[in-house]
Protein backbone atom coordinates (compact mmCIF):
# COMPACT_ATOMS: atom_id res chain seq x y z
CA UNK A 1 0.00 0.00 0.00
CA UNK A 2 1.26 3.47 -0.93
CA UNK A 3 0.83 6.28 1.56
CA UNK A 4 1.10 9.68 -0.08
CA UNK A 5 2.94 12.43 1.66
CA UNK A 6 0.55 15.13 0.36
CA UNK A 7 -3.20 14.60 0.91
CA UNK A 8 -6.35 16.68 0.98
CA UNK A 9 -7.05 17.83 4.50
CA UNK A 10 -9.59 15.45 6.10
CA UNK A 11 -12.94 17.02 6.92
CA UNK A 12 -13.21 17.98 10.58
CA UNK A 13 -15.95 20.54 10.38
CA UNK A 14 -16.35 23.71 8.34
CA UNK A 15 -13.14 25.12 9.83
CA UNK A 16 -11.28 22.74 7.51
CA UNK A 17 -12.88 24.15 4.35
CA UNK A 18 -11.84 27.41 2.71
CA UNK A 19 -12.71 29.98 0.00
CA UNK A 20 -12.05 28.71 -3.54
CA UNK A 21 -9.42 30.81 -5.38
CA UNK A 22 -10.87 30.09 -8.89
CA UNK A 23 -12.37 33.24 -10.53
CA UNK A 24 -15.30 31.31 -12.02
CA UNK A 25 -16.25 30.04 -8.55
CA UNK A 26 -17.02 33.61 -7.48
CA UNK A 27 -14.81 33.18 -4.41
CA UNK A 28 -17.33 31.17 -2.52
CA UNK A 29 -16.51 30.33 1.11
CA UNK A 30 -16.24 26.84 2.57
CA UNK A 31 -15.99 24.96 -0.74
CA UNK A 32 -12.25 24.46 -1.02
CA UNK A 33 -10.16 21.62 0.48
CA UNK A 34 -6.46 22.36 0.92
CA UNK A 35 -3.62 19.85 0.55
CA UNK A 36 -1.49 19.22 3.63
CA UNK A 37 1.99 17.80 4.07
CA UNK A 38 1.51 14.74 6.29
CA UNK A 39 5.06 15.04 7.66
CA UNK A 40 4.49 18.54 9.00
CA UNK A 41 0.70 18.78 9.14
CA UNK A 42 0.93 22.17 7.40
CA UNK A 43 -0.90 23.45 4.31
CA UNK A 44 1.29 23.55 1.21
CA UNK A 45 -0.13 26.86 -0.10
CA UNK A 46 -3.52 28.62 0.04
CA UNK A 47 -4.03 27.90 -3.68
CA UNK A 48 -3.12 24.19 -3.61
CA UNK A 49 -6.31 22.19 -3.25
CA UNK A 50 -9.57 21.08 -4.82
CA UNK A 51 -12.99 22.73 -5.00
CA UNK A 52 -15.86 20.59 -3.79
CA UNK A 53 -18.15 22.08 -6.48
CA UNK A 54 -16.96 19.58 -9.06
CA UNK A 55 -19.75 20.23 -11.59
CA UNK A 56 -19.90 24.01 -11.32
CA UNK A 57 -16.21 24.72 -10.72
CA UNK A 58 -13.90 21.70 -10.76
CA UNK A 59 -10.84 23.73 -9.80
CA UNK A 60 -8.04 21.35 -8.75
CA UNK A 61 -4.49 22.55 -8.27
CA UNK A 62 -2.31 19.62 -7.19
CA UNK A 63 0.91 19.67 -5.13
CA UNK A 64 2.85 18.32 -8.12
CA UNK A 65 1.64 21.17 -10.34
CA UNK A 66 2.50 23.70 -7.66
CA UNK A 67 6.02 22.30 -7.23
CA UNK A 68 6.62 22.23 -10.98
CA UNK A 69 5.35 25.80 -11.40
CA UNK A 70 7.64 27.01 -8.64
CA UNK A 71 10.68 24.81 -9.42
CA UNK A 72 10.42 22.92 -6.16
CA UNK A 73 11.48 19.27 -6.02
CA UNK A 74 8.62 16.85 -5.51
CA UNK A 75 9.17 14.00 -3.08
CA UNK A 76 8.14 10.60 -4.39
CA UNK A 77 5.62 8.93 -2.08
CA UNK A 78 7.05 5.99 -0.10
CA UNK A 79 5.44 2.65 0.80
CA UNK A 80 3.53 2.81 4.06
CA UNK A 81 5.78 0.23 5.71
CA UNK A 82 8.89 2.22 4.88
CA UNK A 83 10.66 3.74 7.82
CA UNK A 84 13.99 5.48 7.42
CA UNK A 85 16.75 3.82 9.38
CA UNK A 86 17.85 5.80 12.40
CA UNK A 87 21.24 7.32 11.95
CA UNK A 88 23.65 5.93 14.55
CA UNK A 89 25.96 8.67 15.72
CA UNK A 90 29.62 7.93 15.25
CA UNK A 91 31.37 7.06 18.52
CA UNK A 92 33.55 9.84 19.81
CA UNK A 93 37.29 9.18 19.59
CA UNK A 94 38.90 7.90 22.77
CA UNK A 95 40.68 10.53 24.84
CA UNK A 96 44.16 10.07 26.28
CA UNK A 97 46.17 11.63 29.07
CA UNK A 98 48.75 14.09 27.69
CA UNK A 99 52.23 12.58 27.54
CA UNK A 100 53.77 15.48 29.45
CA UNK A 101 51.33 14.92 32.35
CA UNK A 102 52.17 11.22 32.41
CA UNK A 103 55.93 11.85 32.40
CA UNK A 104 55.70 14.49 35.11
CA UNK A 105 54.00 11.98 37.42
CA UNK A 106 56.91 9.53 37.25
CA UNK A 107 58.87 11.44 39.86
CA UNK A 108 58.96 12.01 43.62
CA UNK A 109 58.74 8.30 44.38
CA UNK A 110 60.35 8.91 47.75
CA UNK A 111 57.06 10.55 48.82
CA UNK A 112 54.83 7.83 47.40
CA UNK A 113 53.34 5.81 50.27
CA UNK A 114 52.69 2.71 48.16
CA UNK A 115 56.27 2.71 46.88
CA UNK A 116 57.48 2.97 50.48
CA UNK A 117 55.47 -0.14 51.29
CA UNK A 118 56.95 -2.00 48.32
CA UNK A 119 60.45 -1.14 49.55
CA UNK A 120 59.60 -2.55 53.00
CA UNK A 121 58.21 -5.69 51.36
CA UNK A 122 60.79 -6.36 48.65
CA UNK A 123 63.71 -3.97 49.03
CA UNK A 124 64.76 -1.04 46.86
CA UNK A 125 65.87 -3.01 43.81
CA UNK A 126 62.66 -5.00 43.27
CA UNK A 127 60.50 -2.02 44.22
CA UNK A 128 62.29 0.01 41.54
CA UNK A 129 61.64 -2.75 39.00
CA UNK A 130 57.93 -2.72 39.86
CA UNK A 131 57.75 1.06 39.54
CA UNK A 132 59.30 0.82 36.08
CA UNK A 133 57.26 -2.19 34.96
CA UNK A 134 53.87 -0.78 35.92
CA UNK A 135 54.76 2.95 35.65
CA UNK A 136 53.67 3.49 39.25
CA UNK A 137 53.35 7.24 39.64
CA UNK A 138 52.77 9.94 42.24
CA UNK A 139 49.97 12.45 42.57
CA UNK A 140 49.61 15.72 44.48
CA UNK A 141 45.90 15.06 44.91
CA UNK A 142 46.70 13.70 48.38
CA UNK A 143 50.05 13.80 50.10
CA UNK A 144 51.76 10.48 49.29
CA UNK A 145 49.08 9.36 46.79
CA UNK A 146 49.70 6.81 44.03
CA UNK A 147 48.58 6.87 40.40
CA UNK A 148 47.97 3.56 38.67
CA UNK A 149 48.03 4.47 34.99
CA UNK A 150 45.97 2.44 32.52
CA UNK A 151 48.24 2.08 29.51
CA UNK A 152 46.98 0.17 26.47
CA UNK A 153 48.98 -2.06 24.13
CA UNK A 154 49.63 0.96 21.88
CA UNK A 155 51.40 2.70 24.76
CA UNK A 156 48.66 5.32 25.14
CA UNK A 157 47.48 6.35 28.60
CA UNK A 158 43.69 6.01 28.94
CA UNK A 159 43.42 7.38 32.48
CA UNK A 160 44.93 6.99 35.93
CA UNK A 161 43.40 5.76 39.17
CA UNK A 162 44.50 7.84 42.16
CA UNK A 163 44.54 6.21 45.62
CA UNK A 164 46.23 6.64 48.95
CA UNK A 165 47.87 3.79 50.89
CA UNK A 166 49.43 3.37 54.29
CA UNK A 167 53.23 3.30 53.85
CA UNK A 168 53.59 0.71 56.63
CA UNK A 169 50.68 -1.71 56.12
CA UNK A 170 50.01 -1.22 52.41
CA UNK A 171 46.29 -0.93 53.16
CA UNK A 172 44.24 1.58 51.22
CA UNK A 173 43.17 4.67 53.18
CA UNK A 174 39.38 4.63 53.00
CA UNK A 175 38.41 7.40 55.41
CA UNK A 176 38.70 10.01 52.68
CA UNK A 177 35.75 11.86 51.21
CA UNK A 178 36.56 10.26 47.84
CA UNK A 179 38.84 7.25 48.46
CA UNK A 180 39.31 6.79 44.71
CA UNK A 181 39.89 9.64 42.26
CA UNK A 182 40.67 9.79 38.55
CA UNK A 183 43.44 11.57 36.70
CA UNK A 184 41.21 12.82 33.88
CA UNK A 185 38.93 14.44 36.47
CA UNK A 186 41.84 15.96 38.33
CA UNK A 187 42.96 17.49 35.02
CA UNK A 188 39.48 19.07 34.66
CA UNK A 189 38.84 17.81 31.14
CA UNK A 190 35.00 17.85 30.83
CA UNK A 191 35.01 16.62 27.22
CA UNK A 192 37.26 13.67 28.08
CA UNK A 193 35.97 10.53 26.33
CA UNK A 194 36.95 7.77 28.75
CA UNK A 195 37.38 4.19 27.64
CA UNK A 196 39.17 2.19 30.29
CA UNK A 197 41.54 -0.69 29.69
CA UNK A 198 43.17 -3.24 31.98
CA UNK A 199 45.75 -2.01 34.44
CA UNK A 200 48.98 -3.55 33.16
CA UNK A 201 47.58 -4.04 29.66
CA UNK A 202 50.82 -2.71 28.14
CA UNK A 203 52.54 -5.86 29.50
CA UNK A 204 50.39 -8.09 27.29
CA UNK A 205 52.82 -7.57 24.43
CA UNK A 206 54.54 -10.54 26.09
CA UNK A 207 52.61 -13.42 24.54
CA UNK A 208 54.85 -16.17 25.96
CA UNK A 209 53.15 -16.21 29.37
CA UNK A 210 49.60 -16.98 30.51
CA UNK A 211 47.65 -14.09 31.99
CA UNK A 212 46.43 -13.69 35.57
CA UNK A 213 43.66 -11.22 36.43
CA UNK A 214 42.95 -9.81 39.87
CA UNK A 215 40.65 -7.08 41.06
CA UNK A 216 43.04 -4.48 42.48
CA UNK A 217 46.05 -2.81 40.94
CA UNK A 218 48.00 -3.28 44.18
CA UNK A 219 47.44 -7.06 44.06
CA UNK A 220 48.64 -7.28 40.45
CA UNK A 221 51.87 -5.47 41.32
CA UNK A 222 52.61 -7.62 44.38
CA UNK A 223 51.62 -10.94 42.78
CA UNK A 224 53.94 -10.28 39.84
CA UNK A 225 56.90 -10.72 42.23
CA UNK A 226 55.69 -13.96 43.80
CA UNK A 227 54.44 -15.58 40.60
CA UNK A 228 56.33 -14.10 37.65
CA UNK A 229 55.29 -16.97 35.37
CA UNK A 230 52.08 -14.95 34.71
CA UNK A 231 51.47 -11.55 33.17
CA UNK A 232 49.55 -9.85 35.99
CA UNK A 233 46.81 -7.36 35.20
CA UNK A 234 43.88 -5.86 37.14
CA UNK A 235 40.34 -4.84 36.26
CA UNK A 236 39.92 -2.42 39.17
CA UNK A 237 36.94 -3.99 40.95
CA UNK A 238 34.78 -7.09 41.11
CA UNK A 239 32.21 -5.67 38.66
CA UNK A 240 34.77 -4.43 36.12
CA UNK A 241 35.46 -7.82 34.58
CA UNK A 242 33.71 -7.32 31.24
CA UNK A 243 33.95 -8.01 27.52
CA UNK A 244 35.28 -4.58 26.60
CA UNK A 245 38.28 -4.85 28.89
CA UNK A 246 38.89 -8.52 28.12
CA UNK A 247 38.68 -8.19 24.33
CA UNK A 248 42.45 -7.68 24.28
CA UNK A 249 42.85 -11.22 25.73
CA UNK A 250 41.48 -13.02 22.69
CA UNK A 251 42.99 -16.48 22.35
CA UNK A 252 45.02 -16.25 25.59
CA UNK A 253 45.07 -18.59 28.59
CA UNK A 254 43.77 -16.64 31.58
CA UNK A 255 43.43 -17.45 35.29
CA UNK A 256 41.10 -15.32 37.37
CA UNK A 257 41.93 -14.69 41.03
CA UNK A 258 38.84 -13.00 42.52
CA UNK A 259 38.89 -11.52 45.99
CA UNK A 260 37.11 -13.48 48.68
CA UNK A 261 33.37 -13.75 48.08
CA UNK A 262 33.83 -12.97 44.39
CA UNK A 263 34.34 -16.54 43.17
CA UNK A 264 30.74 -17.20 42.09
CA UNK A 265 30.39 -13.92 40.21
CA UNK A 266 33.66 -14.34 38.33
CA UNK A 267 32.84 -18.00 37.58
CA UNK A 268 29.69 -16.82 35.83
CA UNK A 269 31.63 -14.09 34.05
CA UNK A 270 34.20 -16.61 32.86
CA UNK A 271 31.43 -18.53 31.11
CA UNK A 272 30.09 -15.35 29.51
CA UNK A 273 33.54 -14.42 28.23
CA UNK A 274 34.60 -17.92 27.15
CA UNK A 275 34.42 -16.89 23.47
CA UNK A 276 37.32 -14.51 24.07
CA UNK A 277 39.85 -16.61 25.97
CA UNK A 278 40.44 -19.83 27.88
CA UNK A 279 39.40 -18.78 31.39
CA UNK A 280 40.04 -20.66 34.62
CA UNK A 281 38.81 -19.36 37.97
CA UNK A 282 40.95 -20.02 41.03
CA UNK A 283 39.05 -21.00 44.18
CA UNK A 284 42.22 -20.84 46.24
CA UNK A 285 41.07 -18.11 48.61
CA UNK A 286 37.62 -19.67 49.05
CA UNK A 287 39.25 -22.91 50.20
CA UNK A 288 41.98 -21.44 52.38
CA UNK A 289 40.33 -18.47 54.08
CA UNK A 290 38.97 -18.42 57.60
CA UNK A 291 35.55 -16.97 58.31
CA UNK A 292 37.15 -13.83 59.72
CA UNK A 293 39.25 -13.40 56.58
CA UNK A 294 36.19 -13.86 54.38
CA UNK A 295 34.39 -11.10 56.24
CA UNK A 296 37.37 -8.82 55.66
CA UNK A 297 37.34 -9.63 51.95
CA UNK A 298 40.96 -10.73 51.73
CA UNK A 299 42.57 -10.80 48.31
CA UNK A 300 45.51 -12.74 46.88
CA UNK A 301 48.05 -10.12 47.98
CA UNK A 302 46.93 -10.43 51.61
CA UNK A 303 47.93 -14.09 51.49
CA UNK A 304 51.08 -13.80 49.43
CA UNK A 305 52.71 -11.25 51.73
CA UNK A 306 52.52 -13.80 54.56
CA UNK A 307 55.34 -15.61 52.78
CA UNK A 308 58.91 -14.62 52.04
CA UNK A 309 58.89 -13.84 48.33
CA UNK A 310 62.36 -15.37 47.97
CA UNK A 311 60.92 -18.84 48.51
CA UNK A 312 58.81 -18.29 45.40
CA UNK A 313 61.67 -17.40 43.08
CA UNK A 314 62.01 -19.99 40.31
CA UNK A 315 65.24 -19.50 38.40
CA UNK A 316 64.72 -20.78 34.85
CA UNK A 317 61.88 -23.06 36.06
CA UNK A 318 58.42 -23.60 34.71
CA UNK A 319 56.69 -24.94 37.84
CA UNK A 320 55.71 -23.06 40.96
CA UNK A 321 58.09 -23.42 43.95
CA UNK A 322 57.50 -26.09 46.55
CA UNK A 323 56.07 -23.78 49.28
CA UNK A 324 53.48 -22.47 46.85
CA UNK A 325 52.61 -25.99 45.64
CA UNK A 326 51.90 -26.99 49.22
CA UNK A 327 49.81 -23.89 49.74
CA UNK A 328 47.71 -24.57 46.64
CA UNK A 329 46.60 -27.98 47.92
Amino acid sequence: MIEHRYILEPYKGMNTRYRCPAPNCRLRDKTFSLYIDTETGEHIHPTVGRCNRESNCGHHYTPKQYFQDNNISFDTPQPKAYKPRPVTPKPKPVSFIPVEVFKASLKAHEKNHFVKFLIILFGVEIASQLVSRYFIAASKHWNGATVFWQIDTQGKVRTGKIMLYSPTTGKRVKNLELPVYWAHKALKQPEFELRQCLFGEHLLIDKTKPVAIVESEKTAVIASVYLPQFVWVAVGSLSNLNAEKCSILKGRTVTLFPDLNGFEKWSNKAKELSHLANFTVSDLLERKATEAEKKQGFDLADYLIKYDYKTFVIPEATEAPQPFNRWLR
